[in-house]
């Protein structure tokens, strides 16, 4: 069961929430850049990370799962968030050219099939960023904050799942390293670059990028090991016995030039 969307919002209006949308968020400005001429998606709980594009994109637009609800976003002007089936998206194909996912895959019922569905909203050549809660990392235990409930994920488990929903991994990092306690949120900005160098493996969360694969793919058949002959590897041929020729020799004994095992 995922959180309540209540639960979620009130986490991002605290001290630790204000912390780690500016950790996270840094990561996602620094791999997408300027968003302007760019349609965003967001999926999942991520609209405290889109609000930095949100100006500058050309479209902006929120889904959240129906498990969890759905809040108005932004407080002012149109509302750009709906509630949907988080794996039957009510957007057409490949529209969007970046979709960000946070609080997404942790509580999903098939992440497989969610990113399907992101796959399929997603432009040719698009770009899709996963935020997910790191499994070693210490907010996966912290119950207090959206990071502590559902599965937690590692760098491969989170590869093998983009893979198999047809996206193609080309880039990963992890952020949030102050520990998930009141305290630290005024340090975060210090436990940032410190745990970057110092345990980068028990960050909060790991950050993966991954591209649309537009080519079609054929089905692997069934197929005869080929043998390669390499300069170099061939057998000499036997000496033709008396009162044959080298052409009825080799004719008689077809494999006399395979190439010897390295």
């Amino acid at each position: 069961m995922r959180r309540d969307v209540l639960e979620l919002r009130t986490f991002y209006a605290s001290a630790r929430g204000r912390a780690a949308r500016e950790m996270v968020g840094r990561k996602v400005a620094e791999a997408w850049g300027d968003p302007r001429g760019l349609d965003l998606l967001g999926v999942g709980y991520a609209t405290p990370y889109l609000e930095r594009f949100r100006e500058r994109a050309r479209r902006t637009v929120a889904v959240m799962p129906a498990t969890q609800g759905v809040e108005v976003w932004p407080a002012q002007g149109r509302n750009l968030a709906c509630l949907a089936d988080e794996t039957a998206l009510p957007l057409p194909n490949a529209l969007f050219d970046r979709v960000l996912c946070v609080h997404a895959l942790e509580e999903a019922d098939d992440a497989t099939a969610l990113m399907s569905e992101v796959c399929r909203v997603l432009a040719p050549s698009g770009r899709v960023i996963v935020a997910v809660a790191a499994r070693n990392g210490l907010w996966s235990n912290a119950e207090g904050t959206p990071f502590g409930h559902g599965r937690p994920w590692s760098r491969r488990q989170l590869e093998q799942v983009l893979r198999d929903a047809d996206l193609e991994p080309s880039g990963w990092t992890r952020a949030l390293y102050a520990p998930p306690f009141t305290w630290s949120a005024g340090w975060a900005e210090g436990f940032e670059q410190i745990g970057a160098w110092l345990w980068p493996a028990f960050s909060g969360v790991v950050l993966m990028e991954a591209v649309k694969q537009t080519f079609a793919v054929k089905p692997r058949a069934a197929r005869a090991r080929v043998r390669v002959f390499v300069p170099g590897t061939l057998v000499p041929a036997p000496p033709a016995p008396a009162g044959r020729t080298p052409d009825a020799a080799m004719q008689q004994d077809p494999l006399a030039t395979e190439p010897v095992s390295p």
